[in-house]
């Protein structure tokens, strides 16, 4: 997308419209939410499903395996467990969980 440059009012409340041919460039419709980045003097707006889908290009494209949530979990209870000494929570509050 080439850059544009367009001149809106922003009100003593802090509103501002976004004017259609930006909503309509940046995909948005009806009620959305975008990512505000603010970066010394000046603003970028994103689609907040931009965000993700590049971040989950990102981890495609670094992640050695395939690995499951539940994987996941697993690794995150037993480094919990090494964190604690070697006893689970389970183990330390006589809970059977």
């Amino acid at each position: 997308m080439a850059t544009q440059s367009i001149d809106v009012k922003v009100a003593s409340n802090g509103r501002m419209i976004l004017p259609a041919s930006v909503r309509k460039a940046m995909g948005l419709h009806g009620d959305a939410k975008v990512i505000l980045t603010v970066e010394d003097d000046q603003v970028r707006l994103s689609p907040i499903g931009h965000g993700v889908s590049r971040a989950q290009a990102l981890y495609r494209e670094h992640a050695k395996q395939a690995r499951t949530i539940d994987d996941f979990l697993s690794d995150r209870k037993a480094e919990a467990v090494t964190e604690a000494g070697g006893s689970s929570y389970s183990d330390r509050h006589g809970n059977s969980a």
